[in-house]
C-alpha cells in the first residue's frame, strides 16, 4: 500500500518558475485550489530576487528559460547556505536520462516531464512538503535531543570534576591534618619545657654566681639574653603559622565538601572565602603579574539551602576568570602603570526575603557584546587551545539556574571590566 499525505493539512508557499503564461496559469490555479499560497516568477534572475523577498517552502523549476536556465538556478540556490534547504522540483520537455540525472545531481528533489497532469503536479508537490516538513520536524528533534545530551555531558563532567577534585582536596587536608595537630599540640608544652630550662639556668646563676672561664665563654658565645627574648617569639610565630595551617585546611575541606542527593544548609560566605582561598596563589604578586587584591562586602546572610560543592565549582570559575582577564589586561603595560589603577575583584553579597545576591565584578579590559552574548555557550572559549574547555561558564550556569533555580548574569562594559551576578532563591 502506498501512503498519500492528506493534502488538506499541507500548506506551504510555492514559487512557480516558468517563462511559459500558460503554464504559470495552469499551474498556480491547481495549486491555488488545493489550499497552497502561490509566488511567481519568469526567470532564474527574477526567482533569485523573489527567494530573498521572501523564503518559499518549494520551488517548481522549469529549465528552458531565457537567461540563465533552471539547472544554473538550481545550483545558485543550493550554492546558499540560506537557501539550500529549500525542495526544487524541475518541469521540463526534456525527459532523456542525462538531464534527469543532471537535475537531480544538482540537489532537485524530484523532475515532471511536460506535459503534465494537474493531479500528478499536485501529488508531487504536496509529497515533497510532506516530506519536507517531516525532515525539518526531525531536525528540531535531533537538535533537541542533542540538546539534553550536551546537557548530561556537562552534568557527568561536572560531577567528575567536583567528585576528583573534592577527594584529592580532602586527602591532602586529612594528611595535614595529622601532623599539624601533633605540631600545635605540642608547641604549648614545648614552652614549658623551655620555661623549664631557663628556669634551671637562672638557678645555676644564683646559685654559682661566679663560673669558670670556659662557662663565661660559652654564655656570651651563645647569647643567652638574645635567646630569653627571642624563643618566646619563635614559639608564637610557630602556634601561629599551625593555626594558620589548620585553617587553611578547613577551608579545604569546607571548598570540597561532597553533596548528597538533598540540599544541605551552607554559609555562602564561607564557601566565597575558601574558594579565594584555593586561589590565593593566582592573586600574589610574581615576575610576571602584579597582585590582585579581592575586597569582600558581605551582607548578613541566613544560610542558604543549596548543594555547597556545586555552589564552590561556580565561584570558582568565575574567580579564575576573573583573574585570567585581570592577567591579560596586564599583558602590554608597566608595573608602574597598573599600580595607579591596580587590579581588583570585588565580591560583593546582599539578599532580602526572596533570594541572595552575589556580584562578583573585576576591572579588567572587559568584553565585547557579541562574545557576552555566547559567553555561556557550551564549547565555547576565548582562550587559547589548550587553556580552556568552554565548559566552565556553561557548567556554572546550569548549577545555578537548572539546579538551584537562580539566574546567572553577565554584564560588562570594554574598558570597565565585568560582573557575574548571581542570584539563588531562599
Amino acid at each position: 500500500m502506498t501512503y498519500t499525505p492528506p493534502i488538506s493539512t499541507i500548506t506551504g508557499l510555492v514559487l512557480i518558475v516558468d517563462d511559459t503564461p500558460t503554464n504559470l496559469e495552469v499551474i498556480s490555479e491547481t495549486l491555488s485550489d488545493a489550499g497552497f499560497d502561490i509566488a511567481i516568477a519568469t526567470s532564474g534572475d527574477r526567482a533569485l530576487k523573489q527567494i530573498e523577498r521572501c523564503r518559499p517552502d518549494l520551488i517548481l523549476l522549469d529549465v528552458m528559460m531565457p537567461g540563465i536556465d533552471g539547472f544554473e538556478t538550481c545550483r545558485r540556490i543550493k550554492a546558499n547556505d540560506s537557501t539550500r534547504h529549500i525542495p526544487i522540483i524541475f518541469m521540463t520537455a526534456l525527459s532523456d536520462s542525462d538531464s534527469k540525472v543532471k537535475a537531480l545531481e544538482l540537489g532537485a528533489v524530484d523532475y515532471i516531464v511536460k506535459p503534465f497532469y494537474d493531479k500528478e503536479v499536485l501529488a508531487r508537490v504536496s509529497t515533497h512538503l510532506h516530506l519536507s516538513h517531516l525532515t525539518q520536524n526531525l531536525a528540531a528533534q535531533v537538535a533537541e535531543k542533542v540538546a539534553e545530551l550536551e546537557a548530561s555531558q556537562l552534568q557527568l563532567i561536572q560531577n567528575e570534576k567536583m567528585s576528583a577534585l573534592g577527594n584529592l582536596i580532602s586527602g591532602v587536608a586529612h594528611e595535614i591534618n595529622n601532623p599539624i595537630g601533633s605540631i600545635v599540640g605540642n608547641v604549648n608544652m614545648l614552652q614549658d619545657y623551655i620555661n623549664d630550662l631557663l628556669g634551671i639556668i637562672d638557678l645555676y646563676g644564683r646559685k654559682l654566681p661566679q663560673p669558670d672561664v670556659e662557662i663565661e665563654h660559652e654564655l656570651e658565645a651563645v647569647d643567652l639574653d638574645y635567646i630569653r627574648e627571642d624563643l618566646p617569639k619563635l614559639i608564637r610565630a610557630m602556634k601561629d603559622a599551625g593555626d594558620r595551617i589548620i585553617s587553611i585546611s578547613k577551608s579545604l575541606g569546607i571548598f570540597s565538601r561532597a553533596d548528597s542527593n538533598t540540599k544541605q544548609f551552607f554559609n555562602i560566605h564561607e564557601g566565597i572565602d575558601s574558594t579565594i582561598l584555593i586561589l590565593k596563589h593566582r592573586l600574589k604578586a610574581n615576575e610576571r603579574f602584579p597582585e590582585i587584591t579581592v575586597i569582600r562586602n558581605y551582607d548578613n546572610l541566613p544560610e542558604l539551602k543549596c548543594f555547597p560543592g556545586q555552589l564552590n565549582q561556580v565561584f570558582m570559575n568565575i574567580l579564575a576568570n576573573a583573574i585570567d582577564a585581570l592577567n591579560e589586561s596586564n599583558q602590554g603595560h608597566s608595573f608602574e602603570e597598573i599600580r595607579a589603577n591596580p587590579n581588583l575583584i570585588t565580591i560583593t553579597t546582599s539578599g532580602n526575603d526572596n533570594y541572595v545576591k552575589i556580584s562578583i565584578a573585576d576591572n579588567g579590559k572587559g568584553i565585547s557584546e557579541e562574545v557576552r552574548q555566547k559567553i555561556f555557550d557550551h564549547l565555547y572559549t576565548t582562550k587559547p587551545v589548550g587553556k580552556g574547555t568552554g565548559l566552565g561558564l556553561a557548567i556554572a550556569r546550569q548549577i545555578v539556574e537548572e539546579t538551584h533555580g537562580g539566574k546567572l548574569i553577565c554584564n560588562s562594559i570594554l574598558g570597565k571590566g565585568t560582573e557575574f551576578i548571581i542570584e539563588l532563591p531562599l
